[in-house]
């Protein structure tokens, strides 16, 4: 028999609660989420780093308290704050350098040499390539410019000269002895002419160093080369380098290409010169103040000698 209409069976629907949370568990667990990776998003996205020669990564804590030098013995580039704190036996004062001319020429090529500038002081928070300090090493007071090959390659230009001689007058002034940390690509072709006669400048300055019989001692690191090379970076009473390190002045292909011929393994790398007598000691990182206090006591005792 045929059910009428009102004995047809009708769906039944729970009516759903006044206060039902959207989104269930997820929508619980979603504010968590966020935090992480809100968490992860300010987290140093290298917190890993590559070694160049192994492509091993490397947890950047352990490459910090290794001073930046890999398991491989790769002595990565560091920057003038970390050198001094690596190199001074406590606390340093950082020296007032003179400020130059940013754009004397009004040099352009691809964009304008001030926009370069604006871009490189930006990124590193630096006005130029020099960084100065005071302070002791090995108990010697000293005064120690380090070389910034982030900011521009490192480029020898008008304010790098004039850090230089700043460095050196104040080495001068105080009877210290001056190191140099060298690191760089060459002469600022931006400033042309210019940036070449910092390589007299700072030659000079050396000059009134060695009449003042204060040492003046060089730390090649890597890279060297250029009109940095062929100046301030080889007169040093004493040149030390650390391992590895790229030092030269013309790269190996324009050479080979000059006097067509194969150059053999390992020019032109701080292992390379020591054997030539180029570099007097090739010397690890962990070592540098030791054997930096060593010399720089050694020198001015000498002068010390001179003088009574």
């Amino acid at each position: 028999m045929a059910l009428t209409d009102d004995k047809r069976s009708k769906p039944i629907r729970n009516p759903a609660p006044a206060n039902r949370e959207r989104g269930g568990w997820l929508a619980k667990i979603a504010p968590g989420v966020r935090k992480l990776v809100a968490k992860r998003e300010t987290t140093a996205d290298n917190l890993w780093v590559k070694c160049p020669d192994t492509g091993e990564m490397i947890y950047r804590p352990d490459l910090e308290a290794a001073l930046w030098v890999t398991p491989s013995g790769r002595h990565m580039r560091i920057r003038p704050h970390l050198r001094f704190a690596y190199t001074f036996d406590g606390r340093c004062k950082n020296l007032a350098l003179p400020r130059s001319p940013d754009d004397p020429l009004s040099f352009t090529y691809s964009k304008p040499y001030r926009e370069n500038l604006s871009l490189a002081r930006k990124a590193t928070g630096e006005v130029d390539t020099m960084a100065a300090a005071i302070g002791e090493i090995g108990g010697t007071t000293a005064v120690v410019l380090v070389q910034d090959f982030v900011f521009m390659g490192g480029s020898l230009g008008v304010a790098a000269g004039e850090a230089f001689v700043t460095a050196a007058g104040e080495a001068v002034k105080r009877a210290a002895p001056l190191v140099v940390f060298t690191a760089s690509g060459g002469a600022r072709m931006q400033e042309g002419t210019l940036s070449l006669m910092q390589m007299a400048r700072t030659t000079l300055a050396i000059q009134a160093l060695r009449a003042a019989r204060l040492p003046y001692i060089v730390v090649l690191t890597d890279p060297t080369t250029g009109g940095v090379t062929a100046s301030y970076a080889m007169l040093g009473d004493v040149q030390l380098a650390e391992p590895g390190a790229l030092i030269g002045f013309s790269g190996r292909r324009v050479i080979e290409q000059t006097i067509r011929e194969t150059l053999p393994p390992g020019f032109q790398t701080a292992e390379f010169l020591v054997e030539r007598g180029m570099v007097d000691k090739v010397t690890p990182r962990k070592e540098l103040p030791a054997v930096l206090g060593s010399i720089l006591r050694t020198l001015m005792m000498g002068r010390a000698r001179l003088a009574a």
